[in-house]
């Protein structure tokens, strides 16, 4: 299950993964970012947090799906933080920012420790705005 963390005015979109990722929460989330992307005349700044995702109640199809989806549209991503409790992820996410940042000058990718969500947040709420 998919749920928004917080409803910002600007361009951030801050939502939560509960459980499991299906390829409803996906479609829900491409729904939320496309909204997000047509009421700014830029990026989207993104905060996922997923402290609380059971990848063993996921969809395999959604979480691909996903991913291509990203990559079709990664221009219009502004800043992203990921917030979790999990060695893996904080040993990826900055692997990840290296392409991140030179496919999208300016943008950002970062983990934060679920204790550190405030943090995540400033981090989103500052990412890219406009055109970039």
């Amino acid at each position: 299950m998919i749920e928004q963390l917080e409803t910002y005015p600007e361009n951030v979109l801050a939502v939560e993964v509960i459980d499991g990722f299906t390829e409803t929460d996906e479609a829900l989330c491409q729904k939320w970012f496309e909204a997000k992307r047509a009421s700014s005349s830029g990026p989207v700044n993104v905060l996922v947090k997923l402290d609380e995702l059971k990848v063993s109640h996921s969809s395999v199809k959604a979480f691909f799906e996903d991913i291509l989806w990203l990559l079709r549209n990664y221009t219009d991503l502004g800043h992203l933080a990921i917030v979790a409790h999990s060695k893996v992820l904080k040993a990826l996410v900055p692997v990840d920012d290296l392409f991140f940042r030179r496919s999208s000058k300016g943008r950002h990718e970062r983990y934060f420790d679920v204790s550190e969500l405030d943090a995540a947040k400033t981090f989103v709420k500052a990412g890219p705005i406009g055109n970039t």
